[in-house]
């Protein structure tokens, strides 16, 4: 199943990614290096030394926007260019595709590093300011994994337990020219750079991929809308952790109810219900419920 262009994927404006280099080479001038494991070819990769939450803990999604988290949250969403709540807090990563305030400037300093078809960048359709990163050779792929992975040294750097990298569906929206052995080649580069630096990687949608990408050492997922979209056991079956947003009251109280709540909780399924600007909770339009 091909992952919808129409799911919401929510992704707030990003500090320019050369502070966050800055900060990142900072703390790892002192920081000790750990050895990452190697990608595996088993869908059951041995566990990394890095921390999870407990399965089926509840959760916050604040991409919209940092808010106190209610006493009762074990699990919470944040972009990188926020603080950790001191939760078990997990680091949104833009890794697939450009941030909208640095698109230009890369296709002007390295536009090798962006797909382009006959001539012009491919832009995703949805999100017209970013652009594709282009996968295609090993080369290119270490050098878009070097200036992604700062952004993951940042998270790690600040404090965060783990990192959600969207966008792994770019490769549908790239007219062709990406594959998803493109992506996933790409995405071993960085849950390698996550695990070298004590972070949890999340996949994040595209559940037609679980089991390859929970094969590289992938150790828990964020969904959008599996309950919507009927994915959720795709992604239960592979990880012990799944942090489900639903943007849909009909879905949300679909896997909230009593009999679902109970399996989903029983398959490491967390659920919350959000607008879908992802508002803070203190905002008045906001939506923000667990079950």
């Amino acid at each position: 199943m091909t992952t919808s262009p129409t799911r919401p994927r929510r992704r707030p404006a990003r500090a320019p990614l050369a502070a966050l280099v800055v900060g990142a080479l900072l703390v790892a001038l002192g920081a000790c290096t750990t050895t990452a494991p190697r990608p595996s070819s088993s869908a059951s990769p041995p566990a990394p030394l890095v921390a999870l939450p407990d399965p089926g803990s509840p959760f916050e999604y604040q991409l919209g926007g940092a808010d106190e988290p209610l006493d009762a949250t074990r699990v919470v969403v944040r972009d990188s260019t926020e603080a950790p709540s001191g939760r078990y807090d997990v680091c949104y990563v833009n890794g697939f595709q450009t941030q909208p305030d640095e698109t230009e400037q890369l296709l002007r300093a390295a536009p090798e590093l962006v797909l382009h078809d006959d001539g012009e960048p491919v832009r995703d359709e949805g999100w017209p300011d970013e652009a594709l990163y282009d996968l295609r050779t090993d080369a290119l792929r270490a050098r878009v994994a070097e200036r992604v992975g700062a952004v993951v040294d940042a998270c790690a750097a600040a404090g965060f337990d783990a990192v959600e990298v969207d966008n792994l569906d770019s490769y549908t929206r790239s007219h062709g020219l990406l594959t998803a052995e493109h992506a996933l080649a790409y995405a071993a580069l960085l849950v390698e750079r996550a695990h070298a630096r004590g972070l949890a990687f999340a996949q994040k949608n595209t559940a037609e991929l679980t089991r390859q990408v929970r094969a590289l050492g992938a150790d828990l997922a964020v969904s959008e809308e599996c309950q919507e979209w009927d994915e959720c056991a795709m992604y239960t079956s592979a990880y012990p952790v799944v942090l489900d947003v639903e943007y849909s009251r009909a879905a949300f109280d679909e896997a909230c109810d009593s009999r679902s709540h109970a399996a989903h909780r029983d398959r490491g399924l967390s659920v919350v219900l959000r607008d879908r600007d992802v508002l803070p909770r203190s905002d008045p339009d906001a939506v923000h419920e667990t079950c």
